[in-house]
């Protein structure tokens, strides 16, 4: 029976069944975390990944809650995942080589987000909304990749607490251990690099969506 870390793989969407793979998803979930620790912190406490907590602070927004601008923000933020899911669905059944395609795609957005945050160009309301854009786009296609999640973790941690307090560890739950912890790594770092060196917040998420590419893009031996 399918649990939410090893569905039946949708259209367009890989599973993962070797090592490499799993590792790749480790520093897609560290990127996820950076990603969106930057935006929360750096562009206005709303997610780039993250739509569940997002949909909470459009509802509170409605009721006239939280900072002002906050319901822009999050429904940029809802519109540009929605159209890197789209793109990424479409993509995934139509593209050769579909997995490097798609992180190409991630890490382009990601790195251009990196070099406009680092050069000091985002000095406006609008320029933050562009930059969010951005964000939210390469998560949305990220969250298309591969069926095992990387920038949503509440199925994930539910289903390893649960099989945790039943005693029925099985194979992978190292794996998503990791990932639970890599998202928290990932977002980490980029905090400390936001207190530190400011512009330098949204490297941490291209840096390590990169290094994905590079394990996905690498050749297989045989």
């Amino acid at each position: 029976m399918p649990t939410p870390d090893a569905p039946h793989a949708p259209a367009g969407r890989a599973t993962v069944e070797e090592p490499r793979g799993h590792t790749a998803l480790l520093f897609l979930s560290a990127a996820s975390g950076a990603a969106d620790a930057f935006v929360f912190i750096c562009v206005g406490q709303v997610f780039a990944g993250v739509m569940t907590g997002n949909l909470v602070l459009l509802g509170a927004a409605a009721a006239g809650a939280g900072e002002e601008g906050v319901a822009l923000r999050v429904v940029t933020a809802l519109v540009s995942y929605g159209f890197g899911v789209a793109w990424g669905a479409v993509a995934g059944g139509r593209v050769w080589r579909r997995l490097p395609v798609m992180l190409t795609a991630e890490v382009a957005l990601l790195a251009a987000a990196a070099v406009l945050w680092g050069l000091g160009l985002v000095t406006s309301g609008a320029d933050r909304l562009g930059l969010l854009a951005l964000m939210g786009l390469a998560m949305g296609i990220q969250a298309r990749l591969r069926t095992t999640p990387t920038n949503y973790f509440t199925g994930t941690l539910t289903s390893f607490v649960g099989r945790l307090a039943v005693g029925s560890w099985r194979q992978g739950d190292g794996w998503a251990a990791g990932r639970l912890a890599a998202v928290v790594a990932g977002a980490a770092a980029t905090a400390l690099a936001v207190r530190e060196r400011p512009g330098t917040g949204a490297v941490a998420a291209a840096a390590l969506a990169a290094a994905a590419l590079l394990i996905e893009a690498a050749p297989r031996r045989r």
